[in-house]
């Protein structure tokens, strides 16, 4: 068995003093598993991992690491789609999974106590016990964790009606780079006193503090929902009907789609009973008081099909619901089937630009000799072409980082943004300067070389300290 060795034996000595020895992992075998994220092709062996179970031990830990000038990774359960829990050489990865206990649903409040390492499916299920619900549900959601889902807001099928992780956010537990321990904000539903401290962490992706413990904004459980499926043979179509519903003052709870490379894949992989010579897909839900959602439902129909939808169909029951749900939610795992590697990838444009993204996104595809099938959320713009490749392939992949930064590139023209809820890390930071222009990008920096001076928390993501 091989150890890989950070700084000296003193150093791995007092982690195993501050957490245990069973706690502290540095045997190559072991560490491997957390030397890469979900991202493709992003790998880097760390020193050593360790597990706490409080934010005192965290504390703990980052102030040993700053004595001993040795960089900090913060990781959740990994799923993370943009490099950012990706290590460096040698680091230190303080992994949060097992500081895992839901310590309070306070329903006077409206608020739910969670520490970080909680899987956000629980955070939901923990709600809907006492009728509540917790709405932010990326599609990682059955394995990610609320401290993962808090450092790169994410966002989720249901963001166009309910917004992302941030709108969720009452309070956090911090700790900062020198190894602080502090609580910035609570459950008062108006607060005012001061900066908004919290918020500057809510997606900072570990680059500002580490997250233990959050306090979460809960609603009262929708008491009914309606879900439809719209098949379109035009890409125009889907997006005039997205449009239309908006314009009808209509704020579903879900509106996404799938192309015809996607829906492909989905049918191959989940024999829903798709048609599959469709070239856009489009799911529609609706929630809330069972007589609104009757009437949103039955409008939503009539307006795709008065722009285009060929056949427009509604579940009969909650069961059947989830079922032409599942269309959307297994895109990525059956397009994952096709190729060896998958690359997800994330960017945002206007509503008004996306019959215009998404032909583009085909043509560079096309340009480029590509498999990308592309779904997302047509209800805010949030695109996710996903690149079939091989990543033994460097020719391939070649193309596609052109490929790519010609999407970015057009993106940015129309608008839009380089992430809309992956973040930044190392996959897009190379895009973010073009994005803010000189003086915000500076700006952020500025941030982080006056919280963090050393560079030692999450080092190298979103962008490159000054010298």
């Amino acid at each position: 068995m091989c150890a890989v060795n950070i700084v000296d034996s003193s150093f791995i000595q007092s982690l195993q003093a501050i957490l245990s020895p069973e706690r502290v992992l540095t045997l190559l075998e072991d560490i491997v598993p957390y030397s890469f994220d979900g991202t493709a092709a992003l790998k880097q062996r760390p020193g050593a991992v360790v597990f706490p179970l409080t934010a005192v031990e965290v504390a703990e830990c980052v102030r040993l690491a700053r004595k001993h000038s040795v960089p900090v990774v913060t990781r959740g359960s990994g799923t993370g789609l943009s490099g950012g829990s990706v290590p460096l050489d040698g680091c230190l990865v303080i992994c949060l999974v097992k500081m895992d206990k839901l310590i309070e649903v306070d329903e006077k409040n409206l608020t739910l106590r969670a520490q970080s390492g909680v899987i956000t499916k629980e955070i939901d299920d923990a709600a809907a016990k006492v009728g509540l619900f917790y709405p932010p549900d990326p599609g990682s959601m059955k394995i990610s964790t609320i401290g993962g889902n808090v450092a790169e807001n994410s966002g989720g099928l249901r963001g166009l009606k309910y917004g992302v992780t941030r709108d969720y956010v009452m309070g956090i537990e911090v700790v900062l780079p020198d190894g602080t321990l502090t609580f910035l904000g609570n459950k008062c539903v108006k607060d005012v006193a001061g900066y908004s401290m919290k918020d500057l962490f809510i997606g900072s992706e570990g680059t500002l503090g580490i997250i233990t413990e959050v306090i979460l904004k809960v609603l009262p459980r929708p008491k009914a929902r309606k879900t439809m499926l719209a098949l379109y043979d035009s890409m125009d179509a889907a997006a005039k009907t997205i449009s239309a519903i908006i314009a009808a003052k209509i704020i579903p709870c879900t509106l996404e789609f799938l192309d015809r490379v996607t829906v492909q894949c989905v049918e191959d992989y989940a024999k829903i009973g798709l048609p599959t010579d469709v070239e856009a897909l489009v799911l529609m839900e609706t929630d809330g008081h069972p007589v609104v959602v009757e009437e949103e439902a039955a409008q939503m129909m009539e307006l795709a099909r008065a722009n285009g939808a060929r056949d427009v169909r509604a579940a009969a029951d909650e069961a059947e619901g989830a079922k032409l749900a599942a269309a959307r939610r297994n895109a990525f795992s059956a397009l994952a089937r096709v190729r060896p590697t998958t690359i997800l990838e994330d960017v945002t444009v206007p509503r008004s630009e996306l019959a215009t993204m998404v032909a583009f996104i085909d043509s560079v595809a096309k340009k480029h000799k590509l498999q990308i099938g592309t779904f997302g959320h047509l209800g805010d713009g949030n695109l996710h072409p996903t690149f079939l490749t091989n990543e033994r392939d460097h020719e391939e992949m070649h193309r596609i980082e052109v490929a790519l930064e010609e999407i970015v590139e057009e993106t940015i023209r129309l608008g839009g943004t380089v992430t809309g809820e992956h973040g930044v890390g190392l996959a897009k930071k190379a895009f973010l300067k073009r994005q803010l222009g000189e003086g915000s990008y500076e700006l952020m920096r500025s941030i982080k070389q006056a919280l963090d001076p050393q560079g030692l928390l999450n080092p190298g993501k979103i962008f490159d300290l000054r010298n």
